[in-house]
């Protein structure tokens, strides 16, 4: 069970970073972390693999920051969000025996990924940082802190105490 819920949450990231998390799941299968010999996912544990993989995940994070990018949402892009999910999930998945299942998982992750950072992303609030102000302000956490870039330098009660 906590099997699928790693194949969930690795198709998650998958949904916000369709190369990186497949990068790191080949990385974990090279250094055997994950052990994929004999199963069809083998060739993510191979040495080449993951620097091939690690490559093009940095050159997703750079051209995704470029203003001509497409949506997440069209056909071609969520597509392979959903692809690399499944591919991320079953890889996870298939040291315990249950690749199907970590198949499935990541791909349910990747899809609610690529949603929900549509949903945040086309946001007004998220943007302006009041999304970010609120969390601060309820939880007390230093929770700004991993979203510091959205904060809003005019307030005063999220950076007073808190940071």
């Amino acid at each position: 069970m906590s099997i699928c819920i790693l194949a969930f949450l690795i198709g998650a990231v998958t949904g916000l970073r369709a190369l990186a998390p497949t990068a790191v799941v080949s990385w974990a299968a090279c250094l055997g972390w994950l052990h994929l010999q004999g199963t069809w996912l083998a060739f993510l544990g191979a040495v080449v693999t993951p620097y091939i993989l690690s490559i093009l995940a940095l050159g997703e994070l750079i051209t995704d920051k470029l203003p001509g990018t497409p949506s997440r949402k069209i056909p071609m892009q969520f597509g392979a969000r959903i692809v690399m999910g499944a591919l991320s999930g079953a890889a996870l998945a298939a040291s315990g025996g249950v690749w199907i299942a970590g198949l499935v998982a990541g791909i349910v992750g990747a899809v609610v990924g690529t949603l929900l950072a549509l949903s945040c992303a086309g946001d007004s609030r998220w943007r302006s940082g009041k999304i970010c102000r609120l969390r601060c302000l309820k939880t007390g956490w230093p929770s700004a802190a991993p979203f510091s870039s959205f904060r809003d330098s005019r307030d005063k009660k999220c950076q007073k105490g808190n940071d």
